[in-house]
């Protein structure tokens, strides 16, 4: 039974790097590749930007509450908020943008489709 066990797990196939063999193993999932990596960290990127001046918004709001009334400090939180606000303009203009030349063009530059890198050998 434990034969068998270690026969699913290792593959038929071995190949051999000098003197040592070395055996393909079922790791159980699959190595995304580049384009899928690529792909992802796109995204993410995206993700993480608009958590960040969603975040940086909240700060101004809370040195505008916490200011007392003092011009400086209202001043200071109202650019904060002002600058968040342009951010996320700016990350929906062009998540907006790059989603329609993906329809038109048909391609995928990582935002609603995937990255796809041509294959020159198959």
């Amino acid at each position: 039974m434990l034969n068998t066990l270690l026969n699913s797990v290792i593959l038929a196939q071995a190949s051999s790097v000098g003197d040592v063999p070395i055996s393909k193993v079922a790791l159980g999932f699959r190595i995304p590749s580049f384009d899928q990596v690529l792909t992802f960290l796109i995204r993410m990127f995206f993700v993480v930007a608009g958590l960040v001046a969603l975040l940086y918004l909240l700060l101004g709001a809370f040195e505008w509450i916490t200011s007392g009334g003092n011009k400086e400090n209202v001043d200071k939180a109202r650019q904060k908020i002002q600058a968040a606000l342009v951010g996320l303009i700016l990350i929906f203009a062009v998540l907006a943008v790059v989603t329609v030349m993906e329809q038109i063009l048909n391609m995928g530059l990582g935002i609603s489709r995937p990255i796809v890198f041509p294959k020159l050998i198959q």
